[in-house]
């Protein structure tokens, strides 16, 4: 996930070795900036150079005050830091009942049952969930997981019928893989899926990237309202 205090995660994917975290960084203070751990992880750390972060390791720079903050306002990069860079990403096209090409077919019948939508979700929000799935699937060929994403490069065009993009569905989809626990003592935040009431998130996982998020005219495949690109840092080996 995050920056140079290092420490195994307790609660592994199944069937994954536990990884080397990188403890992310609140921003804060008077007068200038001034970084510390947060307190989502225990233990004090010291960091020899805010600056520069230890090779191998990354910092993330977190808005000051929100215990739940969205994405980073920067991510340092210490040197020797291995970093894989996806493609851009669409969803599949998984709701075969859907016509080819249409919007509603890149709704993930696995989130989404016959390809309806509950109250509230929008088919950008739907769209989001499941192209967030294939980063997932591309992050794991490579080794990696949801909790190393740094960066993130988002693209939305507007759903049929729309002025504009819908930035309000895509930041829920969002929430179901990222930024979604309390930096207080790392619980799970419940997020909405539409209308409906907070749950526990699809993917629980405290990264915070930085982030962009575009609307453009048009995507390359046809019914795509999202494309996503992220990158991420191979965890640092035990002991650097």
């Amino acid at each position: 996930m995050s920056a140079p205090s290092e420490h195994r995660d307790s609660t592994p994917t199944p069937g994954k070795k536990p990884m080397i975290r990188r403890t992310s960084l609140i921003a804060a203070g008077v007068a200038g900036l001034c970084l510390t751990a947060t307190a989502a992880f225990a233990g004090p750390a010291v960091f020899e150079d805010l600056t520069a972060p230890k090779p191998g390791t990354t910092v993330s720079n977190l808005p000051a005050g929100q215990d739940n903050p969205m994405i980073a306002s920067g991510v340092a990069i210490g040197a020797n830091t291995a970093i894989y860079k996806t493609s851009g990403l669409g969803p599949s096209a998984l709701n075969s009942a859907a016509p080819a090409g249409s919007e509603q077919r890149y709704i993930d019948t696995a989130v989404f049952p016959g390809g309806v939508l509950p109250a509230g979700v929008t088919i950008t929000e739907a769209q989001g969930i499941n192209a967030l799935r294939r980063i997932g699937e591309n992050l794991a060929q490579a080794g990696l997981d949801y909790d190393d994403v740094i960066t993130m490069r988002v693209f939305l065009q507007n759903p049929a019928g729309t002025e504009k993009a819908d930035f309000d569905g895509w930041n829920r989809a969002y929430r179901q893989y990222f930024a979604n626990t309390s930096l207080a003592d790392g619980s799970p935040v419940k997020v909405p899926l539409g209308s409906a009431a907070p749950a526990d998130p699809l993917v629980v996982n405290d990264a915070r990237p930085s982030r962009f998020a575009l609307e453009i005219e048009n995507l390359p495949v046809n019914g795509w309202l999202v494309e996503v690109e992220v990158d991420a840092a191979y965890p640092a080996p035990s002991g650097k």
